[in-house]
């Protein structure tokens, strides 16, 4: 059996960043990040001119229990994004917040206050804290959202999909 011999070559090139829960990511003009959003909350944080952008995909509104912090959490990926972007020399504080999801996935069950709405309200309350300019939302409803965004000039992409239910 023969080895196929290993490349040392650095890619080169846009790259594509899929979120999954709890996930953090930064990245430059031309590469996407992307993610799938329940009641979830993801939030983009970019520079004005959209040369960096970070993305969370964010789980719950508070830590667990246990005071252990994770980017699960509200604080845990707020912080994280923060430190990504100040990494790259950016003032979070300087920075546009595009912020997504926080559905409600089960209305046949919840017809009032439900985990989407803790997540989004501990989101903007965080970013309006921080003094963070936030240029879009789109939240609540009943959809899965499939977001993404090439870090440019254009806005992020939101596909919403109705959720299905048994009748």
């Amino acid at each position: 059996m023969t080895r196929a011999k290993q490349s040392s070559a650095v890619i080169q090139g846009p790259v594509t960043v899929v979120l999954h829960p709890g996930d953090v990511a930064c990245a430059d003009r031309g590469d996407t990040l992307e993610t799938l959003l329940g009641s979830c909350v993801g939030v983009i944080l970019t520079d004005r001119c959209r040369t960096v952008g970070a993305m969370c995909h964010i789980v719950h509104a508070r830590d667990d229990q246990r005071n252990l912090v994770s980017t699960q959490s509200v604080q845990g990926a707020l912080d994280r994004m923060y430190e990504l972007l100040v990494d790259r020399g950016l003032n979070p504080r300087l920075c546009d917040a595009f912020v997504y999801g926080g559905g409600n996935m089960f209305p046949e069950v919840i017809d009032h206050a439900h985990v989407g709405d803790r997540n989004v309200r501990a989101v903007l309350d965080r970013l309006e804290k921080d003094a963070i300019n936030v240029v879009c939302e789109n939240c609540g409803g009943t959809a899965y959202r499939r977001l993404r965004w090439t870090i440019g000039s254009s806005l992020p992409s939101v596909i919403s999909t109705a959720v299905e239910r048994d009748t």
